[in-house]
């Protein structure tokens, strides 16, 4: 990704949306306790493991929003005042919602997707970085998604290439939405980590028909 990211190296929502939906599954299912949800307001990832986040919201098919922060990478505020990183956008945008956020300097990137293509603010010249590439790096990359999909289960080395196909299976199911109680269990059967119980179906099932990624 560029440094900052640029609205072109976002891929395009709906197989972001399939993603973040695959992530989500993994870890509910397979986790005691998930820092993922999908509610009302999107697919959320409350933290990213170095305390970021982010949270990608799709609206009628043809619009979305994709936002968060790295602590370590965002820059939120320049010459003292903090950026507006909701100037001129869209009047479609979920602005409580966002405005929330806002307040509470949780932002580091806000991209939303109109017209076939990602947008965001201009960025003042001082900002170096927005924090994307550290929050979400899969956003803009098949690759970097395959890796965070499956360095997150401990699972033995020779099970790695298995769990990676069942992955890419999944993706491509949900991205078309037509995934099924069977695309579930083929992706969590290869997951279940050294030492810990086997994935719980019901709960991976409840979370992607909530995604709407179930046909």
């Amino acid at each position: 990704m560029h440094q900052p990211s640029l609205p072109e190296d976002l891929d395009r929502p709906e197989l972001l949306w399939a993603r973040a939906v695959t992530l989500a599954v993994l870890d509910a299912a397979c986790s005691v306790r998930t820092d993922f949800a999908v509610d009302d307001d999107g697919v959320w990832c409350h933290s990213t493991g170095a305390g970021g986040w982010w949270r990608l919201t799709v609206l009628d098919g043809t619009r979305a929003v994709f936002c968060g922060q790295d602590p370590d990478g965002s820059h939120t505020h320049v010459g003292g005042r903090q950026i507006d990183f909701l100037a001129g956008g869209p009047a479609w945008l979920p602005w409580g919602l966002l405005r929330e956020d806002a307040a509470g300097n949780l932002f580091g990137f806000v991209y939303w997707w109109e017209d076939g293509a990602w947008h965001r603010i201009p960025y003042p010249d001082e900002m170096q970085e927005d924090g994307l590439d550290g929050a979400a790096p899969w956003a803009g990359s098949h690759e970097e998604f395959l890796e965070l999909a499956v360095e997150s289960r401990d699972v033995p080395y020779e099970r790695r290439r298995i769990l990676t196909e069942a992955v890419e299976r999944f993706v491509e199911t949900a991205r078309e939405r037509k995934a099924d109680e069977a695309a579930v269990a083929a992706l969590l059967a290869p997951a279940r980590a050294v030492e810990e119980p086997a994935p719980r179906l019901e709960v991976a099932l409840t979370l992607a028909a909530r995604a709407g990624v179930l046909a």
